[in-house]
């Protein structure tokens, strides 16, 4: 998938734009992207300032050069790149050289004039490059309304971030510049998608004047409100992200130009490091899965955070005090066999207090029930897991029955210790599903796909378990339209599971959301089809 391209954007400066920016850039990086920064507020460049102790040298050119290459008939934009010192694959392109010459160089851009002799498309193709070569492009604005505003607002971006402060002008002139930057687009010759916009409101001190800063929260909002309905969750209330998207004012963090992400590793919730995060969370998942923020913040950022994490261990197993001996036994065969296994005894406090896992997946020893304690530890398992594929694997000691199990583990594949197959055995099969040789939900070889569909399109569900769907549904798309039938009857016994009542219907369950709805009405139709064209003659019928 090619990277996104997100330019920072305000209005007025002293807003923390290029802090907001810079202090991102070093989370996505830190948290396994590839990351490029683009300072283009060219006549105040700032952003290099941020990552000077970083850098392996003084810039030798920059983004006023992409124009001297134009003219000089060159394309090479990884010319001017900097890959920072310890920062993971975080690359910076300054604005210019930081010579009495740079001036000079910037005054003489008439930008005009080059959008007529075709440097657009020459940006586009340098846009095409560094979105093939990173995940994430970041781009710092100039402030106000220029032509170099209009580059980095309209052509550029995939997602306009503008930051404000809570005073009338800071905020519509930000809604003004999103709106221009909207509608110049659309005059735009090159392919593109509408602009998405994320307000982000800086420097917010609601420490004091609590009554103040709450109605400065609602003007604001009644302001920003029109910004989220291209992109927030039907089921989540503007006012739950404009809390989230508030970067609150620090005055330790206003000296200098300062990262305090690398000294807040793990944020209490009045640090601003926090906010950032969550800031940047939101972007790693490109303004998706909003509702699971809304959810649980902690829960969604540790799950960015791991999305692209190297895990230690490739298995931690889960013992009950009830069961420690032949437990242990299994993790010494599964060490034999090479896995990376970490061992959790119930009752240990650490493991809930880690900011993230240091195991891929999860095997869970149950002897007779799963304690209070297995159960927090699987749900704050699976609240990290969020678009990962990280497994819970349930093993059962002689004696528990898997029917009176709770179904987030009684619905799993689950492996049994017997008489006649102790830790040996077992630890293979378990090597088997780590592998991937095996599926980890019961299928039934007669389950009728298009009926699991019908079922899931009419469903009452929590908004958590819908997200669940939608990556099954995705995933059939995906299995559909290669005529993978085995992996499609796969995916139809996931769905039943995921789809399957587990309580009573409250006000927390809600029927499909619209994009659910025509993903599955998407797969219904392609049955539809696929089932009319395998009664013509000589047509193989691949799925069933």
């Amino acid at each position: 998938m090619p990277g996104s391209v997100f330019t920072f954007y305000s209005y007025k400066g002293g807003v923390g734009r290029s802090f907001t920016l810079a202090n991102i850039a070093v989370l996505l990086a830190r948290w396994g992207h590839r990351v490029l920064c683009l300072d283009w507020d060219l006549e105040a460049p700032g952003l290099g300032d941020y990552f000077r102790p970083r850098l392996p040298r003084r810039p030798g050119g920059g983004v006023v050069d992409l124009v001297d290459d134009f003219k000089g008939g060159r394309f090479t934009p990884q010319a001017h790149v900097l890959r920072l010192k310890d920062a993971g694959e975080l690359d910076f392109i300054a604005a210019g050289r930081e010579d009495p010459g740079y001036v000079g160089q910037v005054q003489d851009i008439d930008w005009e004039r080059l959008y007529d002799e075709g440097f657009g498309e020459y940006l586009e193709k340098c846009r095409d490059q560094w979105t093939a070569d990173y995940d994430f492009v970041l781009i710092d604005s100039r402030t106000g309304i220029s032509d170099i505003g209009g580059i980095c607002t309209a052509h550029l971006p995939d997602h306009l971030v503008v930051l404000f402060t809570a005073n009338r002008q800071s905020i519509r002139g930000a809604m003004e510049a999103a709106r221009r930057a909207d509608a110049a687009r659309n005059l735009l010759p090159f392919d593109r998608s509408r602009l998405t916009v994320l307000p982000v409101l800086s420097r917010f001190d609601n420490r004091e004047e609590y009554d103040r800063s709450e109605a400065w929260r609602g003007i604001v909002l009644d302001e920003t409100t029109e910004l989220y309905r291209t992109w927030l969750d039907q089921a989540v209330d503007p006012a739950t992200m404009s809390r989230h998207l508030t970067l609150p004012y620090v005055s330790y963090w206003s000296f200098g130009e300062q990262l305090p992400v690398l000294s807040e590793q793990t944020p209490s919730a009045d640090q601003i490091g926090f906010a950032l995060e969550t800031v940047a969370a939101v972007i790693a998942c490109r303004l998706d899965r909003t509702d699971l923020l809304a959810e649980n913040r902690d829960a969604y950022v540790a799950a960015v955070r791991a999305s692209r994490q190297q895990f230690r261990h490739d298995l931690r197993v889960s013992i009950p005090r009830s069961f420690v001996a032949t437990a242990n036994e299994l993790v010494d065969e599964l060490k034999k066999r090479d896995v990376r296994v970490a061992k959790s005894l119930s009752g240990d406090r650490s493991l809930l207090a880690r900011a993230a896992d240091d195991a891929k997946h999860l095997c869970l020893v149950v002897d007779g029930k799963v304690s209070r304690w297995q159960s927090a530890e699987v749900e704050l398992f699976l609240h990290r897991t969020l678009g990962q594929d990280r497994r819970v694997i349930p093993v059962l000691t002689p004696g528990t029955e898997s029917a009176a199990l709770p179904g987030y583990v009684g619905n799993l594949r689950y492996l049994r210790l017997t008489a006649t197959r102790g830790p040996a055995e077992v630890a293979r099969d378990l090597v088997g599903q780590l592998k991937g040789l095996t599926t980890l939900l019961e299928a039934d070889d007669d389950l009728d796909l298009t009926v699991v569909l019908g079922r899931a399109r009419e469903s009452r569900l929590r908004a958590s378990r819908w997200d669940l769907v939608d990556e099954v549904v995705e995933a059939l798309q995906a299995a559909v339209g290669a005529g993978d039938g085995v992996r499609a009857k796969d995916l139809a016994a996931d769905l039943a599971v995921a789809i399957k009542p587990r309580t009573a219907n409250g006000d927390d369950h809600h029927p499909a959301p619209p994009r659910t709805r025509r993903s599955i009405d998407w797969l219904l139709r392609a049955l539809d089809a696929r089932a009319q064209t395998t009664t013509q003659p000589n047509h193989r019928k691949d799925l069933g």
